[in-house]
């Protein structure tokens, strides 16, 4: 049984055009045509009899496919480059994949070709034959090596509690600082293939400080520009958090462990009269239980990435802009990348790279 969807977006669009080509030799279109119908859910009895050909020649194109790409698909050569790996071979290859973590295809080509003597000139190739070894490529996720799986655990229920219990009149907030730094981000993106891109470098070294929080049940955001991050400025944000809610009783205020929210200036303004700020404090070493550190980086696909402001002012304004703005006025769009979906990390749960 061959599942469906085991094409990758860009081959699959050259397969399409290839059984589109009509200048094409009609043997390469038909192959092209079959793993098309194969990738969206048709078994291979299902292509056969509608090419008109036998089920075993469209698995054999399969098995060709995932040995040598589209290459492998459109040459019709014997031997040399064409032949398959054994499955000691194959065994030997997931063996040296699981032990090094090659960082490209390149190096996995290259020990193709000095332990086997075969070389996969198409990449494609060579990517369709690592997923059918279960190989995928992977992106390391940055871990603490201080994570404690038991505060996580606690932190999440008495969050959830948190919220169970909320009254009409009280509100949940997530804080956090930022320090955005006045660059251009070069990221990859679509254009016409003639087009050589290109963004203009800015200076790299001015940057703004920025204390704030947001409401992820409305996106409403209290984000203030400040000289130095420290325990007057937390204090200036909470003071503007509970102007944005005069009508509030409580407001549950979220934050990490920065040595300035402990700091005795914040303890005596919090234990003054008439307070209606309470502090949560979010456990060591757990960007990912505050949700706030989402929406930097959606502010940073908005404003920074494959966009040049020419003067850190302009920067500045665009940044805040973003920040005090558009993150409220379309929430609808943003709300799914900023979530309070917390879950716990385990360094166990990982194959730590050394």
């Amino acid at each position: 049984m061959i599942r469906g969807g085991f094409l990758t977006g860009e081959d699959r669009g050259k397969l399409v055009a290839l059984a589109r080509d009509g200048s094409a030799a009609a043997r390469v279109t038909r192959r092209a045509n079959a793993l098309v119908l194969l990738d969206g859910g048709w078994s291979c009895q299902e292509v056969a009899d509608a090419l008109l050909m036998n089920d075993d020649t469209i698995r054999g194109w399969h098995k060709l496919f995932e040995q040598r790409g589209i290459e492998g698909l459109t040459s019709f050569d014997i031997g040399g480059s064409a032949g398959f790996l054994s499955a000691a071979q194959e065994d030997a290859l997931k063996a040296f994949v699981g032990a090094t973590l090659p960082r490209s295809t390149r190096q996995i080509g290259a020990f193709i070709e000095r332990e086997f003597g075969l070389v996969y000139e198409s990449r494609s190739g060579l990517i369709a034959l690592l997923h059918r070894l279960e190989l995928e490529y992977h992106q390391p996720e940055v871990i603490s090596r201080k994570l404690n799986v038991d505060k996580q655990k606690e932190f999440i229920e008495n969050y959830d509690k948190l919220l169970n219990s909320l009254g009409a009149n009280e509100a949940v907030l997530f804080a956090d600082a930022v320090h955005p730094t006045h660059a251009a981000r070069p990221v990859g993106c679509w254009a016409p293939k003639q087009d050589n891109l290109a963004i203009e470098q800015t200076s790299g070294r001015q940057r703004i400080n920025i204390h704030g929080a947001i409401d992820l049940e409305t996106g409403q955001t209290r984000m203030i520009e400040v000289e130095t991050v420290d325990a007057a400025s937390t204090i200036t944000l909470l003071e503007a958090i509970e102007a944005l809610y005069p009508l509030m009783a409580l407001l549950h205020v979220f934050l990490d462990n920065a040595r300035y929210h402990h700091a005795k200036l914040v303890q005596e303004w919090l234990a003054r009269p008439g307070c209606r700020i309470k502090l949560h404090f979010i456990p060591a070493y757990c960007p990912h239980l505050n949700p706030i550190e989402r929406l930097w980086g959606v502010m940073h696909r908005n404003v920074t990435h494959n966009r040049t402001h020419a003067t850190c002012a302009q920067f500045a304004d665009a940044t805040l802009g973003f920040l005090r703005e558009k993150v409220h006025r379309n929430w609808a769009a943003y709300r799914d990348s900023v979530t309070d979906n917390f879950r716990v990390i385990n360094p166990k749960d990982f194959r730590v790279m050394t």
